[in-house]
């Protein structure tokens, strides 16, 4: 098959709001001698490609190709002898015609040179619609599940937004562990959905009182993690309800960024804090095989349901739609692009 000479990409000139969002055609690039060419299919919307459009994330040049979550069919491979030699290259099993799901940012376009580390086979049960809206929010549930705290069986935790994509992702991975999941979101619909999803209970955080709630849940000793995907908003509150030597997972920023704090701060229950990446989880090859490997498996068996909220068209249109339906907290689960 022929490579591409354009690729259609949603791309931003400057940072801003949603109007800064174009879709343009652009030559498309001559693949790295250890990329995959993927023809996309489905482009995955997430929190994170609205702090890059926003600058709260740098670009280093514009204009800039949105978007770090898609999946598609492989038309080209590698063709370093390295690669293509590399155990752990071997055991993707990638072939032209495959599919694949693909992590990295700047690939929100209809054909991408990705360097194979980036890209994850998906299981031929598993479609690519469902790869594109569970790739991220699989391996960042699954990741933090294992290494930022490691959620086992009679934990109590408490997920902010657990209606989210992540969240309801999260929920269902608490509960195949055996964990007690607490949950907040903002409205009864949804607290229905997250119940359905594996959350214990669930606290309506406009009309309740999110510490008061789970000391009343937990008799008084609090939670033994928090994963807070909100940011400024929640980051407080965390401390009051967190239980001695528990851990509080900063997950993102929905609300803004946290203010600058001092350490001391975690002395009053020795609080382990942590504000990690997925992307270090999975920054090996071995690492992302792994990890890629245990979230597909998941998906395959029914541990993991992707929910997916709505499907956007491919334009600069439909991706400003989404982003601003996603930082609305109108949604529930995954938006997608097709």
């Amino acid at each position: 098959m022929s490579l591409p000479t354009t690729t259609d990409a949603i791309i931003i000139a400057k940072t801003g709001g949603v109007e800064v969002i174009e879709k343009k055609t652009i030559p498309f690039p001559k693949p790295h001698p250890g990329s995959v060419v993927i023809k996309v299919e489905y482009l995955g919307i997430n929190f994170i490609d609205v702090y890059y459009r926003k600058g709260i994330y740098p670009y280093k040049d514009f204009p800039a190709i949105l978007g770090k979550e898609t999946a598609g069919t492989i038309i080209a491979l590698p063709t370093d002898e390295a690669v293509l030699n590399d155990e752990t290259y071997k055991k993707n099993g990638f072939k032209v015609g495959g599919k694949v799901a693909a992590d990295l940012l700047g690939t929100h376009a209809s054909h991408i040179s990705v360097p194979w580390k980036f890209v994850y086979p998906v299981p031929e049960n598993v479609s690519t619609r469902t790869a594109a809206a569970g790739l991220l929010q699989g391996l960042t549930a699954y990741t933090f599940f294992e290494e930022a705290y490691k959620v086992k069986k009679d934990d109590t935790i408490l997920v902010h937004t657990v209606a989210g994509g992540l969240g309801l992702l999260m929920a269902q991975l608490g509960r195949a562990r055996g964990a007690i999941v607490i949950g907040t979101t903002s409205t009864p619909q949804k607290a229905e959905l997250a119940k359905k999803n594996g959350a214990a209970h669930v606290i309506l955080y406009k009309d309740e009182d999110t510490v008061a709630r789970v000391l009343e849940i937990t008799n008084g000793e609090g939670v033994n993690g928090v994963f807070d995907g909100v940011g400024k908003d929640t980051f407080d509150n965390n401390f009051k309800l967190i239980k001695r030597k528990g851990t509080i997972v900063s997950v993102g920023n929905a609300s803004g960024p946290v203010d600058p704090f001092s350490p001391l701060r975690l002395v009053e229950k020795n609080v382990v804090l942590l504000r990690p990446t997925m992307t270090n989880y999975v920054y090996t090859p071995e690492e992302a095989y792994y990890y890629g490997q245990k979230v597909f498996e998941l998906i395959e068996n029914g541990t993991l349901d992707i929910n997916i909220y709505k499907e956007y068209p491919f334009s600069a249109e439909g991706v400003q739609q989404a982003q601003t339906d996603l930082v609305t907290g109108k949604t529930v689960g995954k938006l997608i692009v097709k």
